[in-house]
């Protein structure tokens, strides 16, 4: 008998074996969408910028951005930046779970030991045959249980969860590329206001001395006391403009603070002129939107899991083949409990097929679709938007550089007409009113020189983190 009930134990298993090649689920297939064909770009100047198998998103930040107070800065936001450290805790817990779904393979084995008493009833069947109506029990026993993958259900449980850390491990990256665009883009603007604020003391130090030429002037008979009060006005609208640009300072040494994780300071740094890119500006082949791009990975991971955890939920409509076993000490006097004669063994193989289950199983069935569904189409919107973030990027990138050139020229000529005012103004050929519009016009025009260079690298630190760079 027992030679029987062990070949009939392993026919079962055989059997399971051999339905596991025959799962029911099937392999994730990455799906084929437009959205990530070339045209997603946009691009107005392919003659400039070809697609190509190069992507300048696979440059580290390191090479990216030269400047040594940046490099720090960045790397203390990246050991110390709570959104950071956040999102690394949470691709833990992913991949704690990933290590439960591969041990999904292995049995489940638990010991226990047990007491029990029981009274039996006097009128019972038992009860009237001893005087002794208490009967105590003791029980020492292990049990085993283990359900043989028919279906591919583990199978599919293990790649959802390899998915679902993979995921969590791309939006790590995500912070860190958006970590990263922040610092240095929180760096250059304090380089511009800088230059900004150097710009307004030259202008305050000039226009204090015009004052007082203005007023020789009128001491001289040469101007009216309104030509005095304009550049005092003049003079004071610098010294304001100064107060905006020290506070703008100050809340955005405050924001990098924030951005490191501490405490509020003054930071070092280096000079707008020296900021240069030698990186070439290139997009690479829409493809590569998929391995760069970590909120891209992100949506595809999360595709991959919902087509997984679809898998599970199909084959919860199928048998479930399991086998428990238990065995151990079980004796009904204490002195006894622990002896050879008292060791008992079970083992039992069962075939479970589910049929009225008030709708659960179906219901998950169509539930898991419709969230693959969701997430094939959060995964072609979130192409759709990197490709038009990267085509942004690009075009602001042309107009802001052939934007500088005419601001350059533009800060030249409004600079000669300033001088040339003041010169004409001592000499008696033009008026006041001519020399304080060209003032103006040439201050604005030196401020807007700086932004515009400001806004150049800006549209370059855009490009590199729409393409996925920045995390490397």
């Amino acid at each position: 008998m027992k030679k029987i009930d062990t070949y009939k134990i392993v026919l079962m298993l055989g059997v399971a074996t051999l339905l596991t090649s025959c799962l029911a689920v099937k392999d994730f297939k990455q799906p084929i969408v437009k959205e990530a064909s070339k045209e997603v770009f946009r691009l107005e100047n392919d003659a400039m910028h070809k697609t190509d198998s190069i992507s300048m998103a696979s440059v580290s930040w390191k090479e990216m951005f030269t400047d040594r107070y940046l490099q720090e800065y960045i790397a203390r936001g990246l050991a110390n930046n709570f959104d950071l450290q956040i999102a690394i805790k949470q691709m833990n817990s992913a991949e704690s779970y990933m290590k439960q779904g591969k041990a999904g393979y292995y049995p489940t084995f638990s010991v226990g030991g047990s007491l029990t008493n029981t009274v039996v009833s006097k009128n019972s069947r038992f009860g009237g045959l001893s005087s002794d109506r208490s009967i105590q029990t003791y029980e020492l026993a292990g049990n085993l249980a283990w359900e043989a993958d028919i279906w591919g259900k583990i199978r599919s449980s293990k790649k959802a969860s390899y998915a679902s850390f993979l995921k969590s491990s791309a939006a790590q990256q995500a912070v860190r590329s958006e970590l990263v665009s922040r610092i240095v883009k929180n760096y250059y603007q304090l380089l511009a206001l800088d230059a900004q604020l150097k710009i307004t003391n030259k202008t305050i130090s000039v226009r204090k001395k015009g004052v007082e030429t203005i007023k020789a002037l009128m001491d001289a008979g040469q101007v009216t006391q309104v030509a005095v009060d304009q550049n005092i006005a003049q003079y004071n609208n610098a010294e304001a403009l100064k107060v905006d640009l020290e506070t703008a300072i100050f809340k955005l040494e405050n924001g990098l603070s924030i951005l490191l994780a501490e405490n509020p300071q003054k930071f070092k740094r280096g000079n707008l002129n020296q900021q240069v890119i030698d990186t070439e500006l290139q997009i690479g082949i829409p493809a590569l939107l998929l391995s760069n791009r970590p909120d891209v990975k992100a949506a595809q991971y999360s595709l991959m899991e919902t087509f997984e955890l679809k898998n599970v939920a199909k084959t919860n409509l199928y048998p479930a083949l399991t086998l428990t076993a238990s065995g151990g000490f079980q004796s009904l006097e204490v002195d006894n409990w622990l002896n050879a004669n008292s060791i008992f063994a079970n083992v039992i193989g069962g075939l479970t097929q589910p049929i009225f289950n008030q709708r659960k199983l179906k219901t998950q069935v169509e539930v898991a679709k419709n969230q693959e569904e969701q997430a094939l189409l959060n995964y072609r919107q979130t192409l759709l938007v990197a490709g038009s973030e990267v085509s942004n990027a690009l075009f602001s990138y042309q107009a802001e550089t052939t934007k500088f050139q005419f601001r350059n020229k533009e800060a030249e000529a409004l600079r000669n007409a300033e001088t040339n005012s003041e010169e004409l103004l001592k000499n008696g050929y033009a008026n006041y009113l001519d020399l304080l519009t060209a003032r103006q016009s040439a201050l604005s025009a030196k401020l807007n020189l700086v932004n515009s260079k400001l806004q150049q690298l800006l549209t370059v630190v855009d490009l590199y983190k729409s393409l996925g760079g920045g995390w490397q």
